[in-house]
């Protein structure tokens, strides 16, 4: 099926440390992507990140806990992140397709806008003057990387809000590898969609092609329902919605899942003996023998995760 993709030019910033990437528009030649935070204004406003970069600046996530994150519950992730202080990283209301099929990967972040014809003129006459005849969409989706989940904020835009169909769903899966797909807005082609095995989250199905938007960033700080999402967030969704982890988190969110997931086995094996009411057992155990079971489960439990973990 057709899929007619929308014009991507400038947009007018309302925040302000977004003020700065107007000036980076087209700024690269070599590039030529529309704005974006520089490597060094990524760097900074990701500072605290632990990990490597991509050559643009955007936290790199290692593979082996992008692995390690495939198992985590959105509970997990809820009780990591309220001990670090940052209670806005979930979004729900989400149809998704495949939802017994967890997503987790590396943010890309993409940002629309409601189209306006002189912004527009201006964005189609620098790209013009760098030898772009055209911007579309698909701009965005051949910048990414294998393992990113492309994280698009469509302002829930329904009628011509759709970021993909079939066609360019499938180049996100089997071409650009991508590891899902987020968008605040609207798919087309629901049935070949569902044909692809890659976790998608959208608003809206609808038939209209992407239309009367304007893309307004690559990689740059974006809302979600109430997430503020940074690029190379780490993006883990589940049958209840997606959490999108800073960077400097992720390594404790994992090994507080390890604890969570020991806990809840050894609690649930407690339950099954039926020797103690639920208040004995849970949330943690009453009796300081108990206690000293519990621990030394967990002590056992986390080296034998170790143990596995460790490569051969």
């Amino acid at each position: 099926m057709t899929e007619p993709t929308g014009r991507i030019p400038m947009r007018r910033l309302a925040v302000p440390l977004l003020a700065a990437c107007i000036l980076c528009l087209f700024s690269s030649p070599a590039e030529s992507q529309v704005f974006t935070l520089s490597k060094q204004e990524l760097t900074d406003y990701t500072s605290q990140n632990p990990f490597e970069r991509f050559l643009d600046g955007r936290p790199k996530v290692p593979d082996d806990m992008i692995d390690r994150a495939r198992d985590l519950s959105s509970e997990e992730v809820w009780a990591g992140l309220l001990k670090k202080g940052f209670n806005n990283q979930f979004a729900d209301g989400f149809h998704i397709v495949h939802a017994g099929k967890n997503l987790v990967g590396r943010a890309f972040t993409v940002q629309f806008m409601p189209l306006r014809s002189d912004v527009d003129d201006v964005a189609e006459a620098k790209a013009k003057a760098r030898g772009i005849p055209r911007l579309t969409n698909q701009a965005a989706i051949d910048m990414l990387q294998p393992g990113d989940v492309l994280v698009v904020d469509l302002f829930g835009k329904k009628v011509n809000g759709t970021i993909v169909g079939d066609n360019l769903f499938y180049y996100l899966a089997n071409a650009a590898h991508a590891a899902g797909l987020v968008v605040d807005g609207s798919i087309r082609d629901l049935d070949g969609i569902s044909e692809i095995e890659m976790p998608t989250y959208y608003r809206h199905t609808e038939p209209t092609p992407i239309g009367n938007v304007m893309m307004t960033g690559i990689n740059i700080p974006i809302r979600i329902g109430n997430v503020t999402v940074m690029p190379g967030d780490l993006v883990v969704g589940d049958q209840e919605g997606v959490y999108f982890i800073p960077p400097q988190f992720v390594k404790s969110v994992l090994d507080q899942a390890d604890e969570i997931h020991i806990h809840d086995e050894w609690t649930k094996k407690k339950f099954a003996e039926g020797k103690y009411k639920s208040s004995e057992i849970y949330p943690s155990p009453s009796d300081p023998k108990l206690q000293q079971e519990y621990k030394e489960y967990l002590k056992k439990g986390l080296e034998e995760i170790s143990k596995k973990r460790k490569p051969q």
